[in-house]
């Protein structure tokens, strides 16, 4: 009962706030990007042209003036434009957290991000033949679940290696 009194009292703000905001409110047209990991900042406020991103549910394209939203982020490419018809930097993620503010901003808290460049097929591919081999053994239920999520991740860099 409580939420469905909370809910709509909180729309009517929300939607203010939609309302006010508008194109005029980035001057260059560019996203604030925080990329951080836990020991290290990729990118800190940096103004980019937009950031691909693999979303929980589905693959999504920030621009700057993009309604705010929290997403989980699957195994996957985190593609960052810096300019308008400039190549991309790529960087694969295992997991984390993507969440665009309504200040323009956008702050992607990954667990790890790795330059996809730097990724040597030859590993992921041998990485993947020892999880499969963990899986299909008589290892502990533990270290089989582990084996799992480790087969997601390097099936991902797989495809995203594939797509370079």
């Amino acid at each position: 009962m409580f939420a469905s009194r909370l809910i709509p009292a909180l729309r009517a703000p929300l939607r203010q706030a939609a309302l006010r905001r508008g194109y005029a409110d980035v001057a260059d047209g560019k996203l604030a990007l925080s990329l951080v990991l836990p020991h290290q900042s990729i990118y800190s406020s940096s103004g980019v042209y937009s950031v691909n991103i693999p979303a929980s549910s589905g693959d999504m394209n920030i621009y700057a003036n993009h309604v705010p939203v929290v997403e989980a982020l699957n195994p996957g490419v985190i593609e960052v434009i810096e300019d308008s018809g400039s190549q991309g930097k790529k960087w694969f993620i295992s997991a984390g957290f993507a969440t665009v503010h309504a200040n323009n901003s956008l702050t992607i808290n990954a667990v790890e991000a790795y330059p996809l460049d730097k990724i040597s097929p030859e590993n992921v591919r041998a990485g993947l033949a020892d999880a499969q081999r963990v899986l299909s053994s008589n290892a502990p239920d533990a270290e089989k679940e582990e084996a799992n999520i480790e087969i997601e991740v390097y099936q991902s860099l797989q495809h995203a290696l594939s797509q370079k």
